[in-house]
């Protein structure tokens, strides 16, 4: 059954592509897909490609998405970049991935600070959120999932939350953590229908079935399509088959065939 809601497939290149490389993996890319109503497909590669792929980009095809961003407007941040510089660039940007979590210490502060940032700019926030192996091992999932959506909602009025787009990650599912697993259908299942609940405490049912919300960890040709299948998931958020271009794309006809 196809969702009322729209479907998300998103590549998230991470550190990987020089700026001429992603020029010629769009340009592939783009002679591959087809564009679809209902499917928005997303790719987020580095910071500095932002602006060279955004002339090259038809963004009735795809649309591009930041890595990561500071949440300050402007100011003296030497190395950093804000969103209202990007903004033009970009239609969407990840918040809370896992490696900015844990890799660099981002703090359910910082996080919440940069979904506020995007809002105020136009930019959709994609919001990650999951627990870790050790707090899955003792049992904290639910406290785990319940705190980082708070956290990461708390300056987001109920009028703005629907712009807020949510992906649930564990970390122990993701391919580039040590000792990763996939993530079973039911454990999947099981989150969204707590991130859904938790919406719906915070902001109301309404807005809890209308909010989207996508998995990423460890995705790939073989797994999407059993991904997508599973009720109230909204897309996916790809990693390391999104750099394949036969992987990502057959990624794209999975979730094509998802809404037929």
């Amino acid at each position: 059954m196809t969702s009322p809601r729209k479907t998300y497939i998103i590549a998230n290149w991470k550190m990987n592509f020089t700026p001429g490389q992603a020029s010629l993996y769009l340009q592939r890319l783009s002679n591959r897909v087809q564009t679809s109503r209902d499917l928005q497909v997303i790719l987020a590669p580095s910071t500095i490609s932002l602006q060279p792929l955004s002339l090259q980009i038809n963004r009735r095809q795809f649309k591009l998405a930041a890595q990561n961003f500071y949440w300050r407007d402007f100011g003296p941040y030497t190395g950093e970049t804000a969103i209202s510089q990007i903004r033009s660039f970009v239609d969407y940007a990840i918040v809370g991935h896992s490696e900015r979590r844990y890799l660099f210490h981002e703090s359910e502060q910082d996080i919440a600070a940069k979904v506020a940032a995007a809002i105020r700019n136009g930019v959709t926030p994609i919001l990650c959120i999951g627990e870790t192996s050790f707090e899955r091992k003792n049992g904290e999932t639910k406290s785990a999932i319940s705190a980082q959506l708070h956290e990461g909602l708390h300056d987001i009025s109920a009028e703005d939350v629907d712009k807020v787009i949510i992906a649930y990650e564990p970390v122990w599912a993701i391919s580039s953590t040590k000792n990763a697993r996939p993530a079973k259908p039911a454990d999947i299942a099981d989150a969204q229908d707590l991130i859904r609940k938790q919406i719906a405490r915070l902001y109301g049912k309404a807005t809890a079935e209308k909010i989207s919300v996508l998995y990423g960890g460890s995705v790939n040709a073989d797994t999407a399509a059993g991904y997508l299948a599973i009720p109230g998931i909204d897309g996916l958020l790809v990693g390391d088959a999104s750099l394949v271009g036969d992987s990502f794309c057959s990624i794209i006809e999975a979730a094509k065939r998802y809404q037929e």
